[in-house]
């Protein structure tokens, strides 16, 4: 188990975007933030207290979690004499990186040496079996958007809050390092052996009661050449019965890919439905959830009415709105 609270560390983050994982665990898990650490040349600002180790430490904090997702996830050699320090201070380390804590040898040493412990959400812990592609009851949500990065875990977890509160049977289902650390359960999906990825989303996602939804939190895109990967291991590993559909209207690009326009939320609509449909015959797009956290309340507002119009689904932004109308779409089911 990872002791809370945390410290949330976010390094040298470039913009706020890659403090996405600091950004997930102090939205939806407030209780257990404590501060976040900066460093000289961090743009990331998740809004809490700015603390030393020593401060954290005297104000309870227990564990230090790497709270930046940056590209390949590795850990920078900058941040090393802050992790080892942590280490000395007594903290615990976390992180979600590809770049495992437990594969540093200095981490290890001292963490060895100061009895601490290093947590590494990245690393599958079960065997996955390989899919079935055998029909499982219960039903099943599955968030695809446009583009990485753009609020599909955001909106799994705003459905999930809605969904209970009209007494709906769900459960959130966690694929990421972020959503694994706030829940402290899930299926690290991009860390999975290929083979096993959509088995793994079998795995998770169970037999359940008819009228059980599972919210299985999103990843990548279709139509992102780095990471489509594990978007379509969601899509015929968790045969959704429904799909919300994610954009960020705001991006210029693709994020990472500058030389890639987003798709449009049609053919997000139209290439995930067909792929869908491979295991899910049945399956159907309910609405639309948009990120406009770049956007003023009026502007937001004009844009969700003019894409509802457009698709003819129901579409908020869930974390500014609420999801009560995605909650309410599914109830119609």
């Amino acid at each position: 188990m990872i002791e809370t609270p945390y410290l949330l560390f976010l390094g040298d983050a470039p913009d706020t975007l890659s403090g996405k994982v600091a950004q997930g665990i102090k939205d939806w898990r407030p209780e257990n933030c404590v501060g976040q650490y900066r460093m000289e040349g961090c743009k990331a600002d998740m809004k809490l207290p700015d603390m030393s180790l020593t401060e954290a430490k005297a104000a309870g904090a227990k564990t230090l979690v790497i709270g930046v997702a940056n590209r390949g996830g590795k850990i920078s050699q900058t941040w090393k004499k802050v992790l080892v320090g942590a280490l000395e201070e007594g903290f615990d380390l976390a992180s979600g990186l590809h770049n495992l804590l437990c594969n540093e040898p200095d981490l290890v040493a001292v963490a060895q040496a100061t009895g601490r412990s290093l947590h590494d959400v990245r690393v599958p812990e079960v065997a996955y079996p390989i899919a079935s592609g055998e029909k499982r009851t219960g039903r099943r949500v599955l968030a695809v958007g446009t583009d990485c990065s753009i609020g599909k875990m955001y909106t799994a977890l705003a459905l999930d809050a809605a969904m209970r509160e009209k007494g709906m049977k769900a459960t959130f289902r966690a694929t990421g390092q972020t959503g694994i650390l706030i829940t402290g359960d899930g299926v690290p999906l991009d860390a999975v052996i290929a083979d096993f990825m959509a088995g793994s989303i079998e795995w998770l996602t169970p037999d359940n009661e008819a009228d059980h939804w599972d919210i299985i939190e999103g990843q990548g895109s279709l139509f992102h050449a780095s990471f489509s990967g594990v978007s379509l291991a969601l899509v015929h590993g968790g045969q959704p019965d429904a799909l919300i559909l994610c954009h960020e209207p705001t991006r210029t690009h693709m994020r990472g890919l500058p030389g890639y326009a987003l798709p449009s939320l049609e053919e997000v609509r139209d290439l995930s439905l067909q792929l869908a449909r491979v295991v899910n015959p049945d399956c159907r797009a309910v609405g639309v959830s948009i990120n406009t956290q770049h956007m003023g309340e009026e502007e937001a507002a004009r844009y969700c009415e003019k894409v509802e119009a457009r698709l003819g689904l129901p579409t908020v932004d869930p974390f500014r709105h609420g999801a009560g109308r995605l909650a309410d779409a599914l109830a119609a089911f």
